[in-house]
Parts: structure tokens; C-alpha cells; sequence
């Protein structure tokens, strides 16, 4: 199952408390997103099954309605919930203020969702059957696609009211607004009622953060790792010189026994010599380049 699908389970959860105007709200949001919304047939299509069962749930409460057909639709696993009657349409039509042969081009009527509330629950119904959210495990991805260039509009300006600032595009002759940000979509996802799947977008978060912390400290300590181990090989291989052209004995007693240490502790770092010599890093480290300079003289 996607990270999509398990936030429409937690949407649909908060869809079956809705109630009163806000169930209309809610409904209200479905059918605008959904497959069409016409005077001759209003449907919606979906692939989730807890949708498909919340949706009925929904209509029935908040309208006293029934969808009159529900057929397979497009490729298998989606479902066409579908009214036909002139009856039922014409109630939806009429509890959401719309008039076609005033206004043929679909709005979205802000007295149907005056509180915040029914707000909620309109962007909640629109997501159900327009929206989609990409797993925050591979990438920060949420997008909510219509058909209806001013109900894209109109909910890009809804969004902004409440601190979310999606971004919109256009893609096969429909609208998409769209988030990429994951505090904005944890903002988003929270604003319609979903938090345990904003929980999991931040916890997703925090581990990339925690994976790429780890592979910083990695690449760091491999790199001073190199460094530690390109600079023994070049004091060593100085030390081995100096011993061989037989310029040992003219060393100090002091350099020699830093170069003896070198020698029995080549994979040593820097610190870690200093603390087998007894003596400070800065002052081992003036040692070996006493004798590194020796080998140039």
C-alpha cells in the first residue's frame, strides 16, 4: 500500500466524523475534484476502498442521497461512483449555490464553507478524489489536480489564508497546485486531518537528516583517515632514508626516539603518538618535520 494511500485511510476516518455543514463541505470539495460535475450526471472515481465506502457514507448523511451506479472505471481497481437523477443532482446543485445557465464555468462558492471548519473539511473531500502525496521516504511531493481552472484558482487563494502556499502548473489540460516543501505539507496534511501521516513526513525527515549526518562523519573520518595515513607513509619512508645513507646518528637524542616511535606505530595518528611519547601534539608534531627536513638537507 503507498504513503497516498494510507493518507486518504486517515482522511476518510476524519470524513466519517464530519456532520451537518461541514459533511456538506466535505462533499462539496469531492465532487468539485471529482470525475465530473455536470446537470446531467455528477461521479467520482477512485481506486481506495475506504473511500469508495466513506464517499456513500458521506452522501447519505449529509444529503439523504444515494449514488444511483457504482462500475468498474479505466484500468482495474478503480471504482465510478455515479448520480444520474435529476432529482438528487438538482439537490446538490441547489445546496451548493450553483447555476449553470448563469455561470457555466464551475467556482468554488465560499458560502458553503464559512467556517474554518467546513474549510477543513472542503480541502479534505478534494484531496480524497484530487489529491495525491508522494512516499517522504524518496521525495517531498503533494499535488491536488482539477479540471476546473477557477476552482484551481480560487483554492490556491483558500490555501494562502491559511499559510499554505502551494504552487500551481497546468499537465494534460488540467490544473495542479502543488507543495514540495515538507514543512508546508506537513502544514497541509495537518489542515485537513491528517496529523499521524504529518507525524510520519517528519519523521521521515528526521531520518534523512540523521542518515546524512552519518554519512558526513563517515566521509570525514575516512578522509582524515587518508591524510593520517599518506602522512606515516611519507615520515616512515624519510625515517628508513635517513637510517640507510647512515645521517640516523646525527639526529638528536630526542628525534630519535620520535622517529622509533613512527617506525613501531605507523598506522598512529598525530594525537595518538603524542600520547605514547609524552609529549604534546603540537610539539611531536615539530618533531617530525625536524626530521622530514633533515632527509631534504
Amino acid at each position: 500500500m503507498s504513503f497516498s494511500s494510507d493518507v486518504k485511510i486517515e482522511l476518510c476516518r476524519r470524513l466519517g466524523q464530519d456532520s451537518g455543514c461541514c459533511a456538506r463541505a466535505a462533499a462539496y470539495g469531492m465532487f468539485l475534484y471529482g470525475n465530473r460535475l455536470s446537470p446531467e450526471l455528477v461521479r467520482i472515481v477512485t481506486e481506495s476502498t475506504a473511500f469508495t465506502t466513506a464517499a456513500v457514507e458521506l452522501v447519505r448523511s449529509a444529503f439523504g442521497l444515494e449514488f444511483d451506479s457504482r462500475t468498474a472505471y479505466g484500468k482495474a481497481g478503480k471504482v465510478a461512483l455515479s448520480i444520474t437523477s435529476d432529482s438528487a443532482i438538482a439537490t446538490l446543485y441547489g445546496t451548493f449555490g450553483l447555476e449553470p445557465e448563469r455561470d457555466p464555468a464551475l467556482h468554488i462558492n465560499l458560502s458553503v464553507i464559512e467556517c474554518e471548519e467546513c474549510r477543513n473539511a472542503f480541502v479534505r473531500g478534494a484531496f480524497l478524489t484530487g489529491g495525491s502525496i508522494a512516499d517522504p521516504v524518496k521525495r517531498y511531493h503533494l499535488e491536488l489536480t482539477t479540471a476546473h481552472y477557477y476552482v484551481d484558482r480560487e483554492m490556491q487563494s483558500l490555501l494562502r489564508e491559511f499559510e499554505i502556499n502551494p504552487k500551481s502548473s497546468r499537465r494534460g489540460g488540467n490544473c495542479m497546485l502543488y507543495l514540495k516543501r515538507s514543512g508546508e505539507i506537513e502544514d497541509m496534511l495537518t489542515f485537513m486531518g491528517a496529523p499521524l501521516s504529518a507525524m510520519a513526513i517528519m519523521n521521515a525527515k528526521l531520518e534523512k537528516e540523521l542518515r546524512s549526518g552519518v554519512s558526513r562523519r563517515v566521509n570525514c573520518d575516512s578522509a582524515n583517515a587518508g591524510r593520517i595515513a599518506n602522512a606515516s607513509v611519507d615520515q616512515i619512508a624519510a625515517i628508513r632514508r635517513i637510517y640507510a645513507d647512515g645521517s640516523g646518528d646525527e639526529l638528536t637524542p630526542i628525534l630519535r626516539r620520535t622517529a622509533e616511535l613512527r617506525l613501531k606505530y605507523p598506522e598512529a595518528s598525530l594525537a595518538e603518538l603524542a600520547q605514547l611519547g609524552g609529549v604534546s601534539k603540537s610539539g611531536l608534531a615539530h618533531r617530525l618535520s625536524r626530521i622530514m627536513k633533515q632527509r631534504t638537507t
